[in-house]
């Protein structure tokens, strides 16, 4: 693509819910521990307190286990890919490079080397919790985040060390998300590669502790006609 020709013809929402299988923690960064609080919080609305999911979390993940599925992680020493990885690869993984910048952009590229892909098609909304699951919960007396112990096992006394207080979103809470996908002229295959991206989410996990269950996650699309085409998406095809 040449963005002296480059012509927009479409932009598509893509809405639904998420849908937490397990606790799910994406942490504030806090460098405070508070009297009476947890050492690792998770990241709340600073208005509401409410939990939400982070448009960066959910883009950055998704970007990243759709470059481990291309096999071209291992040229970028686990950085992004970017213009540079671009020019120097050919044939079936030059055209992946492509599809993958072009879906999530590439950071400090000069303006000219982008021409030849353009900018950033997808735009990855903050995710609230669901309104009426909200409503729900309220009604209930449910929180919103529970705490959670862990700690070391020392294997020789059988005695727990080293005790860490997490804070997580609980199993079956529910979030609104928002995918918005800016078409061009010339765009092929990017919608599909996207549901790719998700589907491999769906199948990893989300946020922080995913090897010890964090972070399973089930994507509910508004549109059933989506809603079929990623349940019949195949990622490692």
């Amino acid at each position: 693509m040449n963005t002296n020709s480059m012509k927009l013809v479409d932009i598509k929402e893509m809405t639904g819910k998420i849908l937490l299988k397990s606790g799910l923690h994406i942490g504030a960064g806090d460098t405070e521990m508070r009297i009476g609080g947890t050492d690792n919080p998770v990241i709340k609305h600073p208005h509401t307190l409410e939990p939400y999911i982070p448009g960066s979390s959910l883009k950055g993940k998704t970007r990243s286990l759709l470059e481990l599925q291309s096999g071209l992680m291992g040229m970028t020493d686990g950085k992004p890919l970017d213009i540079k990885d671009y020019r120097n690869l050919e044939g079936k993984d030059k055209k992946r490079c492509r599809e993958i910048i072009a879906l999530f952009g590439a950071s400090g590229a000069d303006s000219e080397d982008l021409k030849e892909i353009g900018p950033s098609r997808l735009s990855f909304a903050d995710a609230p919790l669901y309104d009426e699951w909200k409503k729900g919960a309220i009604e209930r007396n449910l929180t919103f985040t529970e705490v959670k112990s862990e700690n070391s096992i020392n294997r020789i006394k059988g005695t727990a060390e080293n005790p860490r207080f997490t804070e997580r979103v609980p199993a079956d809470t529910v979030f609104s998300f928002s995918i918005v996908l800016k078409v061009f002229e010339g765009d092929d295959g990017l919608e599909e590669l996207l549901l790719k991206g998700l589907k491999l989410l769906e199948m990893d996990a989300l946020g922080g502790s995913g090897s010890r269950g964090y972070g399973r996650i089930e994507f509910q699309f508004d549109d059933g006609a989506v809603q079929q085409r990623f349940q019949d998406t195949n990622p490692l095809s």
